[in-house]
């Protein structure tokens, strides 16, 4: 597994994240199956938000509940949690919501901090001194660690850090080879009546890379928004030969060069699993080092769609 020092921070982590969004409805021994699977493909950090499980806090309780990190285990794991969306009411990164927020995580996670917070969604209410009044009291008393965002535009990370002193560290957006407008963009800019050519981000994988902000892909399988994986998919005849001849080669299956695809880019990104297969998930761990040649990498991308001018 291919690890690195989080720019801005001490924190050494994986390219490979195990997403816990889906253990709502799994027994505590399926849910230590999975982390322990994890683990020891070498992936030793773990992304929750508060909303996951259709109840506040409730897929963070599952985990804490069925995992019981011993104080060691703790300290060996990295654990990141989100907020800001708040069902039914819109989002919300007031002061008050984001504190309230971390204080009913720690809770559900039988934790004393956590390593990463992010906030999960744009607010268009959004008032960046409360931010880093909320981001100075949780680092003040050790509950946060490190801070980044999800889903959010380069102006908008702009605002916040004019106010906000701590580094944002991460941007998790949304990222797979058929769901790639981040990168498919700038590969053909200004090329008229080209749908890809429209900016839909401003760029914001340069700009991640340009302030150290680490781009973490989350649905890295789906087709599209939640529209089904695209491995195995007969909508996606072309692609999937493709991966499976590389598969091949590198004696992979082949949801790890779709993890390939993703951390083959110089940016650096990490891949969230959002899988709660234990197989799929030591599947996907081994495209953490898949050497993807540029041709390899551009095969893909035409595959699945793209243009190359």
């Amino acid at each position: 597994m291919l690890t690195f020092t989080l720019p801005g921070t001490d924190i050494v982590v994986p390219n490979v994240v195990l997403g816990l969004m889906r253990i709502t409805d799994k027994s505590d021994d399926e849910i230590r199956e999975l982390v322990r699977t994890a683990r020891d493909a070498g992936i030793d950090f773990v992304d929750h938000a508060d909303i996951y499980g259709g109840e506040l806090h409730l897929c963070e309780r599952r985990y804490a509940e069925a995992v019981q990190l011993t104080p060691s285990e703790r300290a060996a794991t990295t654990i990141q949690t989100k907020c800001g969306i708040r069902p039914g009411l819109g989002f919300d990164f007031s002061y008050e919501h984001i504190v309230e927020s971390v204080n009913g995580s720690l809770e559900a996670l039988q934790t004393d901090y956590v390593d990463i917070l992010l906030l999960h969604r744009p607010d268009a209410l959004v008032e960046p001194e409360e931010v880093a009044r909320a981001f100075d009291e949780l680092e003040a008393a050790g509950k946060v660690r490190a801070f980044g965002v999800s889903n959010h535009t380069p102006g908008q990370i702009e605002l916040l850090r004019k106010h906000v002193r701590q580094p944002i560290v991460a941007n998790q957006l949304q990222l797979s080879i058929t769901h790639a407008p981040i990168v498919a963009q700038g590969v053909a800019t200004n090329m008229q009546a080209l749908d890809q050519s429209g900016s839909r981000d401003l760029g914001i994988v340069d700009y991640c890379r340009l302030n150290d902000i680490t781009i973490q892909a989350w649905s890295p399988f789906q087709a599209g928004f939640f529209t089904g994986v695209f491995l195995g998919n007969e909508e996606y005849p072309e692609l999937n030969e493709v991966i499976d001849r590389l598969a091949e080669k590198y004696d992979v299956p082949p949801i790890a060069i779709a993890t390939a695809w993703i951390t083959r880019h110089p940016a650096r990104m990490q891949v969230v699993l959002g899988t709660t297969s234990p197989d799929r998930v030591a599947g996907a761990a081994q495209g953490s080092q898949v050497p993807l040649t540029r041709g390899e990498w551009y095969e893909l991308f035409q595959a699945a769609g793209y243009t190359l001018p």
